[in-house]
């Protein structure tokens, strides 16, 4: 539904199913990936667990194989997930601008104004600001179901992701994203970790997370200024459901991490706070956070969440942004997950 202006009418998720929020019909849509896949299982169930992983990061194979070399490598023993060291990427310190300069907020609204996108969503984003940032590494991957079911088998931990269906895990999806699971859950994996390997893991802050996705300079996505669907797994191009870590290389950013857009959104260690000199945006997050009175204001008007970034397979491009602050919402369609930062 669209209003005069040609603006698409915000939805009201709390009032609406997860399809129609999704802007998904009401019938069977064939999103799920080609039914060409198997033609390629055959030959690939020949390949080591190490050729497998460089077919499923090769740019120069075609998504397919990359998706069943993927899936494949998954099954026989992912070489790429390695719970007490996981594969980092180093990203030096520097001087880095991050955020949204206020003259190209209109640009980026009308871009992608057909995704439902509000103002104040953008105006988060809100003034663009100088940060210094101190060496560090990243996890070249998100966490994986793989990695996340070590952490829960070690410390009995009661947060078992939304997403594993009655809470068993999924062996199929072993080297898929692990997600949705709370704050928390990500803070307590890294404090785990941190003690188990007697390695600085943390959550990166909010800044760290963007300068490592765009090298610190304004380009919009990790791989550059123009959205490509083939680039990251997102709503656009399907299939709706979490991939296999690093199959979509022409997405990968520029100090070599992979799905920093795309797949599972991604927890930060920042709440959500105005920047420096910003205005404090109280939109659904935070209404969710703090409460709404019978009036629909706000109850607390300091209540706050953990900002999660990256877009995801359920969402839009928009949210793929590198400079896009977002939350998690209660609702299924909010795929988070999160990668750990390693202080050098």
């Amino acid at each position: 539904m669209t209003v005069a202006s040609g603006h698409p009418t915000p939805l009201n998720t709390d009032m609406i199913g997860d399809r129609h929020a999704m802007r998904l019909p009401p019938w069977f849509e064939g999103r799920s990936c080609p039914q060409t896949l198997h033609h390629h299982a055959a030959d690939l169930l020949k390949e080591t667990p190490q050729s497998l992983a460089h077919l499923a990061e090769d740019p120069h194979t075609p998504f397919e194989r990359r998706y069943m070399a993927g899936t494949l490598c998954g099954l026989v023993g992912d070489p790429r997930i390695r719970p007490d060291d996981p594969p980092m990427v180093d990203i030096p310190g520097a001087h880095v601008r991050i955020g949204l300069e206020h003259h190209r907020l209109a640009a980026v609204l009308d871009q992608w104004q057909h995704t439902g996108l509000q103002e104040e969503y953008l105006r988060k984003e809100c003034p663009a600001h100088d940060v210094e940032i101190a060496a560090f590494r990243l996890m070249r991957y998100p966490v994986t179901n793989l990695e996340y079911r070590a952490f829960l088998q070690d410390t009995q931990a009661r947060w078992l992701p939304t997403s594993w269906q009655f809470g068993c895990y999924p062996d199929h999806l072993g080297n898929h994203p692990v997600w949705t699971l709370p704050a928390q859950a990500a803070d307590a994996y890294a404090e785990w970790l941190a003690h188990r390997t007697g390695r600085a893991f943390r959550l990166p802050t909010e800044a760290e997370w963007e300068y490592a996705a765009t090298g610190g300079d304004t380009r919009e996505f990790p791989w550059g200024d123009d959205f490509h669907q083939d680039a990251a797994n997102t709503f656009e191009a399907g299939p709706l459901t979490t991939t296999p870590i690093g199959i979509y290389p022409q997405g990968r950013s520029p100090f070599g991490a992979d799905d920093l857009a795309g797949n599972v959104e991604e927890y930060v260690a920042d709440d959500y706070h105005p920047y420096p000199g910003g205005e404090l945006i109280a939109d659904d997050l935070l209404p969710y956070a703090g409460g709404l009175n019978s009036t629909n204001h706000v109850l607390r008007a300091h209540s706050t969440y953990r900002i999660v970034r990256g877009g995801s397979f359920t969402r839009k491009g928009d949210l793929a942004r590198c400079r896009r602050r977002h939350g998690l919402y209660d609702r299924a369609f909010y795929a988070v997950g999160f990668r750990l930062a390693e202080s050098s």
